[in-house]
C-alpha cells in the first residue's frame, strides 16, 4: 500500500503543496487501532531508538556504577536542543565517567534552540559536542563500554561489542529478528535500524509495557519510562515537539522524534487503553517541521489524549510571511481519517 496524505500545506484557500506518510498505533494485545498508508513500510528508527540503546547501558549495571541520576537517565534518550541545563548535564555525565568532550563521536553542530545558538554566536563562541543533540546518547555509550572494557576509542562502530549489545536489545523489543534489521549510520555517526514502521510501535508498547521480558529489561524500561515523563524537557527542549507533546498530556506518553520525518509515543495503560499504545509515524518525504507535528497532535487528538483545545498553535500550524502576516495553515488533509480498529 503506499503513502496516503497525510498533511496539506494551504495558502490563502489553495492547497499548495502535501505530505504523504504512514501511521500505526497497537494495543497492549497486539491489536491494531489504527492504520493510515502501509505500516509494514521499512524506515530508519533514527533519534526514536535512543530508549533501546540506553536499556543495556541500565541492563549491564553502567548507569548504577557511574551514578547516572534521572535527569541524566532523561538526557541519555534525548534530542536534545543544546541549551545550557543539557550542555551541563552532558559534561556532567562524561565527569561521572572519567572522560570529556574530545571523547564523545558524536560531532558538533549549532544547538537546535535558535535562542541558545544566537546567545552562543553572540558570546563568539563555537559549538562543540556537548551541543550534539545525541550527546547524552553518546555519553551513555562511553559508559556502557568503559564499564563492560570495550574499546572506547571506536565505541560507535558496528563492530563494537555494545553496539552489537544495542543491536540485540533493538531486535527483542522490536520483536523482529537481528538478521532482519538493516544498520546505516545516524548522523551522529552511530549505528542505527531499518525496520518496518510496526515494529517501532510494537517496540513502544513493549516499552511502556514491559512485563514479558526478564526483570532487569522491565527496570530499564520503568526508569527510562518515568525520567521521561519527571523531565520532559531535557528529552527535548523548550522549542521541541517532544517535550510539547509531554508537558501537555503529563503522565500520560511518552514522546520520540527521530530525523527524516519518524515519531514514535508511547501512551500508558489508562482508562480508555488498558494495556497502552504504541504509535509510530513516518513522513514519507522526511519532513520535521510542518507535517510530524501537525498530524502528532491530531493523532493524540483523535485518540482521546490531547484535547481540541491542547497545542493550537501547532495543529493546524499558521504559514506566516516575512512581515509576520498569517496567511495560511499546515492541517491534516480533509480525506485524512484514523481507519480506528475495533
Amino acid at each position: 500500500m503506499a503513502s496516503q496524505v497525510i498533511a496539506s500545506v494551504v495558502r490563502g484557500e489553495t492547497v499548495e503543496s502535501v505530505h504523504t506518510g504512514h501511521v500505526i498505533a497497537i494495543d497492549g494485545d497486539g491489536r491494531e487501532i489504527l492504520a493510515v498508508g502501509d505500516p509494514q513500510t521499512v524506515t530508519y528508527f533514527r533519534s526514536a531508538a535512543k530508549a533501546f540503546q540506553f536499556i543495556p547501558c541500565i541492563t549491564s549495571g553502567a548507569a548504577d556504577a557511574f551514578g547516572f541520576d534521572e535527569q541524566e537517565a532523561a538526557l541519555a534518550v534525548a534530542s536534545h536542543s543544546g541549551e545550557k541545563q543539557h550542555v551541563e548535564i552532558a559534561a556532567r555525565m562524561l565527569a561521572k565517567i572519567g572522560l570529556t568532550e574530545t571523547d564523545l563521536r558524536c560531532g558538533p553542530h549549532l544547538p537546535f534552540s535558535e535562542r541558545a545558538a544566537h546567545a552562543l554566536l553572540a558570546a563568539g563562541l563555537r559549538p562543540n559536542q556537548l551541543h550534539n543533540n545525541c550527546s547524552g546518547k553518546h555519553a551513555a555509550m562511553l559508559a556502557f563500554a568503559k564499564h563492560i572494557g570495550a574499546a572506547t576509542a571506536d565505541y560507535d562502530s558496528p563492530d563494537n561489542r555494545i553496539q552489537k549489545r544495542i543491536l540485540r536489545c533493538v531486535s527483542d523489543l522490536a520483536e523482529v529478528p537481528e538478521h532482519e534489521i538493516a544498520i546505516g549510520i545516524d548522523g551522529c555517526a552511530a549505528p542505527n535500524f531499518a525496520l518496518p514502521l510496526a515494529a517501532m510501535a510494537r517496540s513502544f508498547i513493549n516499552l511502556v509495557r514491559p512485563m514479558r521480558f526478564p526483570e532487569p529489561t522491565q527496570v530499564a524500561c520503568r526508569r527510562i519510562v518515568d525520567a521521561m515523563i519527571r523531565y520532559p524537557h531535557l528529552v527535548g527542549g523548550s522549542e521541541r515537539l517532544d517535550t510539547k507533546l509531554m508537558q501537555a498530556a503529563p503522565g500520560r506518553i511518552i514522546s520520540k522524534v527521530g530525523a527524516d520525518g519518524v515519531w514514535l509515543c508511547g501512551v500508558l495503560p489508562c482508562e480508555e487503553y488498558p494495556t497502552g499504545l504504541g504509535i509510530a509515524l513516518k513522513v514519507a518525504d522526511g519532513d520535521d517541521y510542518r507535517a510530524r507535528p501537525v498530524v502528532a497532535v491530531e493523532i493524540l487528538r483523535q485518540l482521546g489524549i490531547l484535547s481540541k483545545e491542547d497545542l493550537t498553535e501547532l495543529s493546524p500550524m499558521p504559514i506566516k510571511n516575512r512581515r509576520g502576516d498569517v496567511v495560511g495553515r499546515v492541517e491534516t488533509n480533509a480525506n485524512f481519517r484514523l481507519r480506528i480498529v475495533s
